[in-house]
This record gives C-alpha cells, structure tokens and sequence, in this order.
C-alpha cells in the first residue's frame, strides 16, 4: 500500500510543471496560489501560518532532487524569506534560467486613489525585474477599507503600464473619485497595518484573490522603503467641550436650519440631543474617527445595523433620527468640502434606507441581547436608572432571564 500523501508531497504534485513556466513572475504567481490554500484555510494569525507551512515544507523536501521540487522550494524561500531555512535554499543544477531572478526585483513607482468620501483607499505599486528574464513589469495593488479596518482585497498581476493607465482613466472619469502619486513608506505601512488584521480574520472576505496574493504581495511590500516615524497617534475621543461645541456649530448652520432643527424646543429637545449624541458615538467607534466623515456606506451602517445594536430608541427618536441624520451628513460634506454630487447621493441613500430603518426598529430584530433586555425594561414603564426599581424588575422576570442547566 502507498504511504499516504501530505500536504507537502500535494503542493509538489500542484508545482509539477513549475520548471515549464516562461519566467520568474509567473513563477511566483503560482507559488503564492498555492500557499493561498494554506492561508484561507486557517483560522486566525494566517500570515504565521503561511510561514510555518514554509518552514516544514522546505525540510521535509530537503532531500528532493528533481528539478520541480528543487525549483518550487525556491519560489517559496523567495516568497517567505523569514521561513526558517528559506536563507539556506538555492535553485538547484536543473533550475530554469529565470530561477536566479525569483524575488529580485525594485519598485518603480507608488500612486493611490480612492473615494472622496474617505471609505476606501487603493494603493498601487509597480515593480520591475533586474533582468527582464524575470518577466514583464508587474503591478501590486492594495484595497483598505476604512470602514471595516482591513486591507480588504489586494491583487498583483500585469502588465503595470495597462493597469495604472486603467486606474487613470477610472479615476479621471469620476469626480467622487482622486488620485494622486503615493510616497511609498506610507503605503507600506498603511497596507501592512490593516494587512495584519486581515490576517487575524476568522473568516476572510469573499471577493478578490486577497488569499492567492497574499503571499507574493507580502514579498513585493517587503521592497518598499521604511521610514522612521513618530508614533502613531491614536485619535483621541472628542471631550464633552469639544462635542458641545461641535453641535453648537451643527445647529447654527444653514443644514440645521433647513431641517427645522434649530427650533426644537420642550419633549422633542431631549431627543434631538440624543439623537446627535449616537451619530457622534458611531463616527468615535471607527478606527480612524472622525464625526465628520459620512457616506452612504457608513449612513448605512449606522442607520441599519449599529443603531439597533447599540440604542434603545423610543418612537420619538425613531421619528427624529433620519432627519437628523440627513442635517448631519448634508453639514459634515459641506465641512469637508466635498463635491455637491456626494452630498446629494449621501442624502438620497439615507432616505431611501428610511423605510427599512422604520421597519428594524419596529421588529427589533437586529437589537443586541443587552438592548433587547434594555427595551424590554422601557416597554414595563421601569427606568433603567433607578436601581431599586431595576432590581424589582429583575426579581420579577428572573424565571425568564436566567438559563436553564
């Protein structure tokens, strides 16, 4: 009976042919695909995982001799240097011309581009070989998602002149969308900062070749250029002067005006404030805060999902939110000086998603176990605020809040 297979002798079946590859890049387009199956498949720190593989692939196929075998253990040193034993590795006697150029390569220039409203940013960086045998100039291009906080999708492939003149013409086109050329030390340090939360994902977006390109794009992001710099600043959360005077300004402008805003007076005062107080604790809950940056991905956000997860609402506040909410976003595009185009699409998804908000806060359904108990207290007519009368309520409902064994 034949041994049984590993996964290493199962990745060396899959690089059979890597001798028949025209050049270098195509070369490392393949191994990258392969340890894309290692990544994806683990379930946190993917990145140490990919490394790990590596390192006990390359000694249990130290012995291996053939030309397939002696040539894919280079193509993976070149990949994950830091694997251990990756120093040690070189091409075999059979090894293809192109194997000397595996990893030597330089960069050729960094750009990024991205919307105005601050969700997304795409870096982009191009790189030549050394020697033209090791294949055509290639392009590594990185999608961060500040909403989410991740490096959300990244692709290397070519050529870099069609892909860059590609990213040009989109972003000419569009006036919701910039482009600029990118200093390289920050794009590798903005790309590999929200890389590794990536990499820590239980599940992995679904979209894109994020798990094929991880690995080839790691070793492209290892020739950017470091720089020295200060520490990062973490934003710090607005002090209560601050947001006092931050809706202070909200409610002298003409957005707050317009939505009948600056008059509210007796009951409906209360919650216009409170209402002003969760879009402020929604922009603070973002990695990069900031409460003037709106969209109609992060209204959406806000209004179909942390809302009810985080806010117990009456039917007053229920009625008062969109409406602040378009007054917010229509006065923080103005601050931000975005063009009218994206005040306008900002303000149309909102109320669009107006009917579905009306009909979550209704069912409750996205409403988290803590608002739900929260709600339900509200609903009994008990202030969550008094503590005798709080502890009334749980005694009373105690049968119903604790689990059975």
């Amino acid at each position: 009976m034949a041994p049984p297979r590993t996964p290493y002798d199962t990745v060396l079946h899959a690089a059979r042919d890597v001798t028949r590859l025209d050049n270098a890049l195509d070369a490392e387009m393949l191994g990258a695909a392969l340890l894309g199956s290692v990544y994806a498949i683990a379930e946190s720190d993917r990145n140490t995982a990919v490394r790990e593989f590596v390192t006990g692939f390359l000694a249990a196929t130290a012995r291996r001799r053939t030309a397939a075998a002696t040539t894919i253990r280079a193509v993976f040193a070149a990949l994950v240097p830091d694997a251990e034993g990756a120093e040690r590795v070189r091409p075999g006697s059979q090894a293809p011309a192109w194997s000397g150029q595996l990893g030597r390569v330089h960069l050729t220039g960094t750009w990024a581009y991205g919307d105005v409203y601050g969700d997304q940013t795409s870096y982009l960086a191009t790189f030549a070989y050394d020697d033209t045998a090791g294949g055509q100039e290639h392009a590594l291009v990185a999608l961060v998602d500040h909403n989410i906080g991740i490096t959300k999708d990244i692709y290397v492939g070519g050529p870099a002149g069609r892909i860059l003149e590609q990213v040009r013409q989109m972003c000419a086109a569009d006036e919701l969308t910039w482009f600029r050329e990118e200093d390289p030390a920050r794009m590798r340090d903005e790309v590999i900062r929200h890389l590794a939360i990536t990499d820590d994902l239980v599940e992995l977006p679904s979209a894109g070749a994020l798990a094929t390109d991880r690995a080839l794009a790691g070793a492209r992001l290892a020739v950017l250029p470091t720089a020295p710099a200060p520490a990062r600043l973490v934003p710090e959360p607005l002090s209560a002067t601050d947001r006092a005077d931050l809706l202070r300004r909200f409610l002298a402008s003409p957005e707050a005006t317009r939505a009948g805003l600056d008059t509210i007076d007796g009951p409906e005062l209360a919650s216009l404030h409170f209402c002003l107080g969760l879009l402020l604790d929604h922009a603070a809950s973002f990695p990069d805060a900031d409460p003037l940056r709106w969209s109609p991905a992060v209204a959406g956000l806000f209004l179909l999902d942390w809302v009810h997860r985080r806010a117990v609402l009456d039917m007053d506040d229920a009625a008062m939110l969109p409406r602040v909410l378009r007054a917010w976003a229509a006065y923080a595009a103005r601050q931000r000086e975005l063009p009218a185009l994206a005040a306008t699409q900002t303000d149309v998804a909102i109320e669009e998603m107006v009917p579905e908000f009306a009909r979550l806060y209704s069912t409750g359904e996205r409403r988290s176990p803590a608002t739900a108990a929260v709600a339900e207290l509200m609903a009994d007519g008990v202030d969550p605020d008094d503590p005798e009368a709080l502890n009334a309520w749980i005694e009373a409902n105690r049968h119903r809040l604790i689990e059975p064994d």
